[in-house]
Formats: structure tokens, C-alpha cells, sequence
């Protein structure tokens, strides 16, 4: 019984070492075939790579459908996230809904109670920005209406959401928007709450200065900046941005409109007031005075037909 059993160890082990030395040819022509450049050796790797692939897609089918339910698994945790976000941002925008209907309603009463009248001319144009002046030292645009679209100068321009500049030259089919944030501009704003009046002064920054400001001391950063109207170079109310304080210590404005990304921009035709040169023409005497030559001319006549 131990001879057998040693003649079969004796048998196993050369088996063994010649399947590992057949293993590691064939490993190493495999290598070599893989690595050979000739279009020969190509061809023959595209034929096998033909004939034994395409049997094992059975074998790979496992992996596959284990990789495609990890994928889809994924992608039900992002559907599901994004989900929540969705819902998330539903419940706030109705929350906004109603804070924006509670507002207009408000703003409807308001305006029955003082009897607002609202500026029937104050109708705007629509144009396109076609380039910037490119020169850090002049801040404008170039929009594709002009005077055959009604254009005059001094127009403001705005975004959407805040005022943007003025016209500032007008062609047949193109007109030029000086931005708020030129050295040229200067415009007069009013601050609210408080009321206080100022000058809105471009510096060729993102963030204009205010300037001549009444009392300091009733403005606050965050305040509205609107236009004041003062001076005729601008309709009132008009949103401008909110107040700031800037890191050199001066008030400034945070401008409501984007100026990096102007697309379109709306034009306000904005129409001059009547302007009111003597204080005596605004009121009218409840009596029409009698001049002295009238009487005289009154008297005179008197006597003569007395006469």
C-alpha cells in the first residue's frame, strides 16, 4: 500500500510541472503574439479575437446585467434626490406665490386709495446688445435700435430688473447705452426708506459711488437706490440697486442689473416734463387785477360824455 501510494505521487508531480510549464507557454506566446507588430500577427489576433469573443457572451452576460442594475440603481438615487429638491423648491416657490399675491393685492389697494395715475407714455423698446465699447476707460453698448425705431438721447435702458445707463447717441439703425457705471454718468437717485436725495457717480467699477449724499446718518447699507427724477434726466422711481458700503470705507451701489451678462435691454420712452419757468404762472389770481391805465381810460371817457 505505500509503494502504490508513492507511485502515484511520483505520477501527479510530473503531470503537475508539465500543465504549469504548457500554462506558462502558452501565457508567454499569448504575450508575445499581443505584442508583435506585423500585419500577419494582426491578422491572425483579429481572426481569434472573431472566433472566441463573441462565445463568451454568455459568460460576460452576468457582469452586464450585475453593471447595468448597479447604473440603474444609481440613477433611481439621483431621480429620487432630485425628487426631494424638486418638491422642496415647489413648496417654496407657492410660498412665494402667495407672498407675491398678497403684494399685488396690497399694491392694488394702495393705488385705489391715493388714485395713482400711472405715466401712459412711459412705453418701452426692446433691443438687442450687439458688443460692448471693450475699453476699460468707457463703459457702453451698442444696441440695434435706432432713430427708425423712435431713439432719441438721454433715454434710460434698462434690463429688466434695474437701470442699466442712458442713450448716448443715436444712428438709423443703432443707438449707444452709456452705462451708470461711466465716469460721464451722473445720475440723481433718492434712498429708501429714508428719502434721502443723492448723486449716483460711474467710476469705471462694478459698484458706482453715491456721492453728496444728504445725512449720512439715516442710510444704512441694504437701503433701495431709485431714480430721484430730479433734473429731468430721469423718470422717478426707477430701481437702481441697494445700498453697500465698499471696502475703501465710501457708500456705493450694488446695481440690481447684470452687467456682465447684458443680452437684451429695454429702452423707456421717456417724455421731458412741462417745466414751469415762473412761479406766477402756476396759479392763477382769483381776481383779474384792474391797471391804473384802465381807469384813467374809463374816467376820461366818463367826462366826455358828460360833456
Amino acid at each position: 500500500m505505500a509503494r502504490d501510494r508513492q507511485q502515484k505521487e511520483d505520477y501527479v508531480n510530473p503531470v503537475r510541472r508539465l500543465l504549469v510549464g504548457v500554462l506558462v507557454l502558452f501565457l508567454l506566446g499569448t504575450f508575445l503574439i499581443w505584442r508583435i507588430d506585423n500585419p500577419r500577427v494582426e491578422r491572425f489576433r483579429m481572426m481569434v479575437i472573431d472566433a472566441v469573443v463573441p462565445s463568451f457572451d454568455w459568460a460576460m452576460a452576468p457582469v452586464t446585467g450585475i453593471a447595468n442594475l448597479l447604473s440603474d440603481f444609481q440613477s433611481y438615487q439621483r431621480l429620487a434626490q432630485q425628487n426631494v429638491d424638486l418638491r422642496r423648491e415647489l413648496q417654496d416657490m407657492k410660498s412665494w406665490r402667495e407672498a407675491a399675491i398678497q403684494l399685488d393685492q396690497e399694491n392694488a389697494r394702495l393705488r385705489e386709495l391715493i388714485n395713482v395715475q400711472l405715466d401712459p407714455q412711459l412705453t418701452r423698446i426692446t433691443g438687442v446688445v450687439m458688443a460692448d465699447s471693450g475699453s476699460p476707460y468707457r463703459q457702453s453698448v451698442l444696441l440695434n435700435v435706432g432713430s427708425r425705431d423712435g431713439i432719441l438721447d438721454g433715454w434710460p435702458a434698462m434690463d429688466g430688473i434695474g437701470l442699466v445707463g442712458r442713450i448716448s447717441g443715436v444712428g438709423e439703425q443703432t443707438s449707444r447705452v452709456i452705462l451708470v457705471t461711466d465716469t460721464s454718468s451722473q445720475i440723481p437717485v433718492t434712498i429708501q426708506p429714508s428719502g434721502q436725495r443723492a448723486i449716483l457717480s460711474g467710476d469705471n467699477t462694478i459698484n458706482p459711488l453715491l456721492q453728496f449724499i444728504e445725512d449720512t446718518d439715516l442710510v444704512k447699507p441694504g437701503d433701495r437706490v431709485v431714480t430721484s427724477g430730479d433734473g429731468g434726466v430721469f423718470p422717478a422711481d426707477l430701481p437702481v440697486g441697494q445700498l453697500a458700503r465698499g471696502t475703501d470705507g465710501r457708500l456705493r451701489t450694488r446695481l440690481s442689473a447684470d452687467l456682465e451678462r447684458l443680452e437684451f435691454l429695454r429702452v423707456l420712452r421717456s417724455q421731458p416734463a412741462a417745466r414751469i419757468e415762473e412761479a406766477g404762472s402756476l396759479l392763477a389770481p382769483l381776481f383779474a387785477p384792474v391797471s391804473t391805465e384802465d381807469t384813467e381810460a374809463d374816467d376820461g371817457s366818463g367826462d366826455g360824455s358828460d360833456g
